[in-house]
Formats: structure tokens, C-alpha cells, sequence
């Protein structure tokens, strides 16, 4: 339990500390006029209230993975605790933040503008393409999963097609709504809910005093199949929202246009990652005793939502357990329909095709969700289909932050800023996503390669981007 205060505390320290030197870094200017103010057309450029745009933006970046994401990851022991801590407060934060206050900049633009306007034209077109295709998997498996704990925890008699029905309805309003209409009002409750939910568990950290185990206990990997699942990479792609993701940059320019003030960018941005930081490690430090030797209960082969309601069902009155379960469904839906709404603002960019008149977010919207059905109908008639979907969608998650970080070093490379903040991030996921690619097992084929060789391809490929990227500088400074 000492590990699980310090790491708390070093989360919050970070919020405190490390994110204001940041702000002053980037050079915030709460004089500036930012894209909602400027030019509000009531449909994404909304200026709202500052709480509001913070438990938006936290319920859009959580989703089920700081809950189900770091469950998996915290059966590789205490070395998760570790990642949750600095991933959130040197990686993930810095990558939220800065992505997000580069969109103000640039009038709220989408990821993949950002990425062009950094990285050239060509890495532009590469990254819409990925973007989009990253958030169309991600409303596939958000659909899948809530539709899956509704049916098996409340109608167990339902064909399972008719919540993936409701949802999917559900999300196409929300996608073409303004953003005030509907997200701005009922997302906030959403993102209390999750909340309370993690204070809950802490509540049941004093009542049970499970047996949480310490850093100093030993990293090793206590993994139960540790053999084929070594800490590096798999860890670092498991445990993804609790840390950095790709997927939380796609989603700050959705915030991006309706703030009032620069200043706002530092909670909002860097705070909610801080926050997810804090529940990814609540949720892990419950697994780590559920994973143990002295679980109440059996959860050998159980997932990341099985999980959940093993622990809730153990710890909670019923009624309290079934609200559990029901803000975890809440958590996957409200991630899956801004997903699909940042889809719609993607590819209305690139048109720059306005997107006041209905019929226009139709014409956009309707070939995102035709994609995204057939993905989801495939996941729900093949077995093995949503595992086949949740894979390239973690791989393709981090490979997006990757790609973003390298984005924000260039960006601050080029302000004369201390870039190292992001290259050293950058280098880090780069050899994690490289090696994930050669060391993590294929399905029905293992390791294609000795690990030793898929680690050595991986630290090759990562040697070779940062030699582009400081050759790129070095280019770039002798223009300036």
C-alpha cells in the first residue's frame, strides 16, 4: 500500500509541478482569442464552462482503458505501477497537452493537420488515412463492448444485435448533434460517475486492507504466461490510456474548439491524463491483489471486463456493483461516439467541407458508420474477431503517439524550445512499438522471430527515426 500513496502522490506532484513548467514553456497566452471565441458556428465551435470541458475531455480520453487496460497490465505485477506513474506525468500528459494547445494555435485543427504541418505532406495524407481508420476500430470495439456487458449482465435472453443496434443509433446522433446538445450536457454525469467509482474502490482499500504489493517486492514479471508475454513491449501496449495513447490527441481538438481561454488548456489537457493516470492505478492496484496469491475469488482466464465485475460483486453491495458495471458500459460508449464524431471532423478538414448544415455532417458521417458496421458485424460472428480488432487497435494507438510526440519535438525544436520534454518519449514509444511488431506472438504462428533479433530490429528502427528526425533539424535550422 505505501507504493500505491507514493505513486498518488508523485501523480499529483506532477500535475502541480512538471505541467506549469510546461505552460510557461509553450508560452500560454490567457490574452490570446482562441477558435471558439473567434468564430463560433454552434456545432463544434462551442465555448463552454472550464469543468465542463474537463470531465468532456476525461470521459473521452478514459473509455474502458485506464479500467479493463490497466487490469490486463497490472498481471505483469508492480512494474505497471511504475508505467501508469511516469508513462502519465512524462508521456502521456505532455502528449495531451501540448497536442491540444498546438490545435488552438492552429484554430482548432484536427490531429492529422497537425501532423502535416510538422512533419510535411506527405506524413499528412499517411496520418489521415491512419487516424481515420484508428477511430472507425475504435467505434467498432466500443460498440462491442458495451453491447456485450449489457446483454450478459442485464437481458441475457437478448440477441446481442439489438444493443449493437441501440448503440450504434446512438452514436450517429451523437456524432451529428452539436456538441453542447448532448455531450455537453449528460458527459459530465458520465464523468463523475467514473469518479466515484475509483474513489469506491479506495473506500474498499480500507475496509478489505488487501495485500497490494510493493515496488520493492520484486519487478519481475508476474505475468501468468510470462514466457510469451515479456514486460517489454506488451506492458507498455496493455496498459495504453492509463499511460499515453493516440487516441487522446484525436480527441483534444474536440476541446480545443469550445475553451475561452489558453489558460484552460493545462487542466483540462494535462489534468484529465492526470486523472486517468489516477484511476489506471487504482484499478491496477486492485488487479495486482484479485491477480495475487490471496484473491477471494478464482480469475484465472478472466478479461479485462470480467474483471470488473469480479471485483465489484466481491467488494460491493450489489447495488453498488451493478452501478460499477454500468459506469464501465457508460465509459466505452461515451469513447466510441467521440471517436466517430473526431472521424467526421478529420475528414470534413482535409474536404474542408463545412459542417453547420446537417446534411453535410450526413454526407460525412454515413460512409464513417457504414465501415464501422461491417468491422463490427465481422467482430461479432468470428470468434476470434474482436480479439483480432483490439489488436491492431492498441498497436495502432501507440504507433499514433508515436508519431505525435515526434510531432511535438519538431514543433518545439523549431520555437527554440527544450524539445527533449518530447524526443526522449518519442525514442521510448518508438522502440516499443517497434519491438511489438517483431516480439509479440501472432495468433496460431508465436514469435515469428527470437526475441533477440525482433528487439534488435526494434532498436535498429528506432535509431533510425531519431537520426531522421535530427537530420530533418539540423536541415531545418540551417534554413532558419
Amino acid at each position: 500500500m505505501v507504493t500505491f500513496i507514493i505513486a498518488i502522490v508523485l501523480l499529483l506532484l506532477g500535475y502541480f509541478v512538471y505541467s506549469k513548467f510546461i505552460e510557461r514553456m509553450i508560452e500560454v497566452d490567457p490574452k490570446r482569442t482562441t477558435p471558439a471565441v473567434s468564430h463560433p458556428d454552434g456545432v463544434d465551435y462551442v465555448p463552454m464552462k472550464p469543468w465542463r470541458i474537463y470531465l468532456i475531455q476525461f470521459l473521452n480520453i478514459a473509455g474502458v482503458g485506464p479500467i479493463c487496460g490497466a487490469i490486463m497490465g497490472a498481471q505483469f505485477g508492480t512494474a505497471s505501477f511504475l508505467w501508469i506513474v511516469f508513462g502519465s506525468i512524462f508521456a502521456g500528459a505532455v502528449h495531451d497537452f501540448i497536442a491540444g494547445f498546438i490545435s488552438i494555435r492552429m484554430d482548432g485543427a484536427s490531429l492529422p493537420e497537425i501532423h502535416g504541418a510538422y512533419l510535411g505532406k506527405t506524413m499528412k495524407t499517411v496520418m489521415r488515412v491512419f487516424t481515420i481508420l484508428l477511430m472507425i476500430l475504435v467505434g467498432a470495439v466500443f460498440v462491442n463492448t458495451p453491447a456485450v456487458l449489457l446483454n450478459a449482465n442485464f437481458t441475457p435472453g437478448w440477441n446481442i444485435f439489438i444493443w449493437v443496434v441501440i448503440i450504434f443509433a446512438y452514436y450517429l446522433i451523437a456524432t451529428l448533434l452539436p456538441i453542447d446538445k448532448l455531450i455537453g450536457k449528460i458527459y459530465p454525469v458520465f464523468g463523475v460517475l467514473l469518479l466515484a467509482m475509483a474513489v469506491a474502490i479506495v473506500v474498499a482499500f480500507a475496509v478489505y486492507n488487501p495485500h497490494i504489493p510493493e515496488v520493492w517486492e520484486g519487478l519481475q514479471n508476474r505475468h501468468p504466461d510470462a514466457a510469451h508475454n515479456p514486460i517489454f513491449p506488451m506492458m507498455f501496449i496493455s496498459i495504453a490510456c492509463g499511460a499515453i495513447s493516440g487516441f487522446h490527441a484525436t480527441q483534444s481538438p474536440l476541446m480545443a474548439r469550445c475553451m475561452t481561454n489558453e489558460k484552460q488548456a493545462r487542466p483540462v489537457f494535462y489534468g484529465s491524463m492526470i486523472t486517468e493516470g489516477v484511476v489506471a492505478l487504482i484499478w491496477a492496484a486492485a488487479a495486482t491483489y484479485f491477480f495475487g496469491p490471496e484473491s477471494p475469488v478464482e480469475t484465472d482466464g478472466l478479461g479485462g471486463p470480467a474483471m470488473v465485475s469480479a471485483i465489484a460483486n466481491t467488494w460491493f453491495p450489489k447495488a453498488i456493483a451493478v452501478v460499477t458495471v454500468l459506469g464501465v458500459i457508460s465509459a466505452a460508449i461515451t469513447s466510441g461516439d467521440t471517436a466517430l464524431r473526431s472521424a467526421r471532423l478529420i475528414v470534413a478538414d482535409f474536404m474542408h467541407y463545412n459542417q453547420k448544415p446537417i446534411k453535410n455532417r450526413l454526407f460525412v458521417a454515413v460512409p464513417i458508420f457504414a465501415v464501422t458496421a461491417a468491422i463490427l458485424v465481422y467482430s461479432l460472428l468470428d470468434a476470434k474477431g474482436f480479439d483480432v480488432i483490439w489488436r491492431y487497435f492498441a498497436w495502432s494507438n501507440q504507433v499514433l503517439a508515436t508519431v505525435t510526440l515526434w510531432t511535438i519535438a519538431v514543433f518545439l525544436f523549431l520555437k527554440k524550445k527544450p524539445y527533449v520534454i518530447a524526443l526522449v518519449p518519442a525514442v521510448f514509444m518508438t522502440m516499443v512499438t517497434g519491438c511489438f511488431l517483431f516480439v509479440a506472438e501472432k495468433e496460431g504462428l508465436g514469435t515469428l522471430l527470437p526475441h533477440w533479433l525482433g528487439y534488435t530490429i526494434g532498436a535498429v528502427i528506432t535509431l533510425v527515426v531519431t537520426y531522421v528526425f535530427f537530420a530533418a533539424m539540423r536541415k531545418a535550422r540551417k534554413k532558419q
